[in-house]
């Protein structure tokens, strides 16, 4: 991987620093059929972290995300899930092991109350504290609800499953600015707490705001990686480099 020479990639919030990766891969190939979509992927994701995933369409950014998840098996490479070997467990096993995946569709139940939601998943409407102004929906359909929040139900239900690793992929997608920023305020909420989060976001600023360090994917590998700090500053650069 082609990381910048000197430049320090740990984690720059001491929470996860001591402690052991949530998620590695290691020489991670993955694709659909006879076709490799990523080649030779290096990436952990500690505890108490969030890492932002960064890239143009068609880099194989939710490709990545979905092999991590257990969606899809590896044509090569070993993936570990804190400290042991997953690499051929399936998603459903991941899950009982911590990890909660969000996808682009939204991960709720349309056709359930929210409240009816809570319950499915062993919670109560205390679970919105990130959100409270879904209290004020608990009667209403998920489905019925606007876009941005059936995410906050989406994120509030994956949080109340008590996650030690989220992996996201566009969770503010087409949602207005103030309903991103409430979302990604919540995620590094959640990471703060000892979560480990792999993010894709296609707001590079909103993202790099709150992420730890910054992985960027081009043509199925990460050519990039750099505390998410040093990015900020330089984000012509970075869109000129890699985004376009």
């Amino acid at each position: 991987m082609g990381v910048s020479a000197g430049v320090d990639v740990s984690p720059t919030s001491g929470a996860g620093a001591e402690l052991p990766v949530a998620i590695g891969a290691t020489g991670l190939a993955a694709g659909y059929g006879a076709v490799d979509v990523l080649r030779a992927i290096e990436l952990t994701v500690r505890p108490g972290e969030v890492v932002a995933l960064l890239g143009p369409n068609g880099a194989g950014k939710t490709t990545l995300l979905r092999t991590l998840a257990g969606y899809l098996r590896p044509t090569a490479g070993e993936v570990r899930l804190f400290g042991e070997t997953c690499t051929t467990l399936p998603a459903y096993r991941r899950c009982r092991r911590g990890v909660s995946f969000l996808g682009e569709e939204r991960h709720i139940f349309p056709g359930l109350t929210v409240r009816q939601s809570l319950r499915l998943v062993g919670a109560d409407s205390a679970a919105l504290h990130l959100f409270p102004e879904l209290s004020g929906r608990l009667r209403h359909r998920a489905g019925l609800l606007s876009g941005g929040e059936q995410q906050m139900l989406a994120l509030t239900l994956a949080l109340a499953r008590r996650p030690r690793l989220l992996l996201i992929d566009e969770l503010s997608l087409g949602l207005a600015p103030q309903v991103r920023e409430r979302l990604l305020d919540a995620v590094r909420a959640t990471a703060d707490t000892g979560v480990g989060v792999l993010l894709v976001e296609q707001n590079a600023r909103a993202v790099l705001a709150r992420a730890d360090r910054a992985c960027v994917l081009r043509r199925g590998e990460l050519v990039d990686e750099r505390p998410a700090a040093a990015w900020l500053p330089q984000l012509e650069e970075l869109a000129a480099l890699y985004l376009s």
